[in-house]
Parts: structure tokens; C-alpha cells; sequence
């Protein structure tokens, strides 16, 4: 007679708590970042958001590491992403330079919010299907990184003028254009699956120091050559990328 398989352990370790509560807290960084928005601190605003980014990078890697990962913590993870990238960069934009054109800058931050709930629920559903998808490509733009994007003119402006950069009709059209390229279905890199030969290894690492110290003493100039870069990997997968699978049928 065989002994029945041992049940799942109802209790978590506290550490097994650590990604929930780094989203929880990333889901505090984006909802202050508004009330900061509506302050006029728009500088403490920016920084809430690139960091709740962080953590929306941190936590579901740290679940997996520790095993803890579970459908709840999809669930937040997944309203927080609404949340942080798609309601909070919208909004900071429009109290910053949008307010005084009322009904443009406030569609504009609908479109850029609604593009991010499609994008997300589009997600959700791929990620329950069983149809393989490409692990090297996303389809659009991914919400956090389009978040990153649309903030693009404040640190222009925070960098090197601090003032408006954009006029405020072309802020809007632009707001709108990165919403949209969250929903196209055009294959954008997904830099989770890149792999270093170990030859290499120490280049990436100094890079990445690099990066790190540009980031740290020239934070706003280094988010600007970092976004532009992203656009250009953007670019050349849009352009690239299809070409590519077409020959490889």
C-alpha cells in the first residue's frame, strides 16, 4: 500500500513574503508619485516611478528564487503593473505640462492608460495559453518600459532646460504614440534571455559599472541616452525582425 503524497505546506516563511511586499511597496512608490504629481513635485514624482520599475524587476525573479510565487502574487503583480506604468506616468505628465490644455491632455493620458490595461490583459491571457511563444521577443512595447519612454521629455527637461521641451500638442501625440506601440504586435527584444559567453563576461560587467555610475551621477542625461537606445533596439526589431522569420519559413 502506497502512502499518499505529502500535502503542500499551508504556511510561508517570512522571507517567502518579500516579493508580495516588494510589490505592495512598488504599488506605494507609484500611488505617492501622484499625490507628489499634484504637489508640483515633479522630480520626486519620476523617481517613484523609475523605482517602482525596479521592483517590478526584483520581485518576480525573487519569487521564483524562493519558490514563493503563487496566483495571488500574479494578480498583484499584474495591478500593480496597471497601476505604476499605466495610470501613474500619465497622470505626472499631464499635472506637469497638460493640465492647461484640458480635453487633449487628458485623452491623451486615457489612450496611453487604456493601450497599458489591453497590453496587460493581453499578457495575462499568453501567459495561461499553451501555444509557445518566442522567449527572445515580446509582442509591443512592455508596460514598464513604456513608462520609462513616455517620461522621456521630463528628463530633457530636468536634465538641461528645466522647462517644458515639448509644445503640448506634441507632447500629447507623443504620449499617445508610446501607448500604442504597447499594443502593436510587433516584436520588441526581451533582454530576460540574453546570454553572455563567459569571454565576454567581463566586458558586460564593466558596462554594466559604467551604466550603473552614469546612472547614479548623471541620472537624468543617462535615462535620456537610455531611452534612446531602447528605441533604437525598437526600431530595428520592428524593421529586422520580421524579415528575418519570413526567410526562416
Amino acid at each position: 500500500m502506497t502512502s499518499p503524497p505529502p500535502r503542500a505546506s499551508s504556511e510561508l516563511g517570512l522571507l517567502q513574503l518579500l516579493p508580495n511586499l516588494l510589490t505592495l511597496g512598488a504599488i506605494c512608490a507609484g500611488l505617492t508619485a501622484i499625490r507628489l504629481a499634484v504637489q508640483g513635485d515633479y522630480l520626486l514624482a519620476v523617481q517613484l516611478i523609475i523605482l517602482a520599475a525596479l521592483l517590478d524587476g526584483v520581485d518576480g525573479r525573487l519569487a521564483r528564487l524562493l519558490r514563493s510565487d503563487s496566483q495571488m502574487g500574479a494578480e498583484l503583480d499584474s495591478l500593480a503593473d496597471f497601476l505604476n506604468f499605466g495610470v501613474t506616468p500619465p497622470l505626472v505628465l499631464y499635472f506637469w505640462a497638460l493640465e492647461d490644455t484640458r480635453s487633449l491632455g487628458w485623452i491623451a493620458a486615457l489612450v496611453f492608460a487604456i493601450c497599458c490595461v489591453i497590453r496587460l490583459a493581453r499578457f495575462n491571457i499568453a501567459a495561461k495559453s499553451e501555444v509557445p511563444v518566442d522567449p527572445a521577443f515580446f509582442m509591443g512595447v512592455p508596460s514598464p518600459a513604456a513608462a520609462i519612454l513616455v517620461m522621456l521629455p521630463m528628463y530633457l527637461s530636468f536634465a538641461f532646460a528645466d522647462r517644458d521641451i515639448l509644445p503640448d500638442l506634441v507632447l500629447a501625440l507623443y504620449m499617445m504614440a508610446i501607448g500604442v506601440l504597447m499594443i502593436v504586435r510587433v516584436p520588441t527584444y526581451s533582454f530576460k534571455k540574453v546570454r553572455i559567453s563567459r569571454e565576454n563576461a567581463k566586458f558586460a560587467l564593466l558596462g554594466a559599472v559604467v551604466v550603473g555610475a552614469f546612472l547614479l551621477i548623471y541620472s537624468w542625461i543617462a535615462l535620456v541616452g537610455l531611452c534612446l537606445a531602447y528605441i533604437a533596439t525598437v526600431a530595428w526589431a520592428w524593421t529586422v525582425e520580421p524579415v528575418r522569420r519570413r526567410k526562416g519559413k
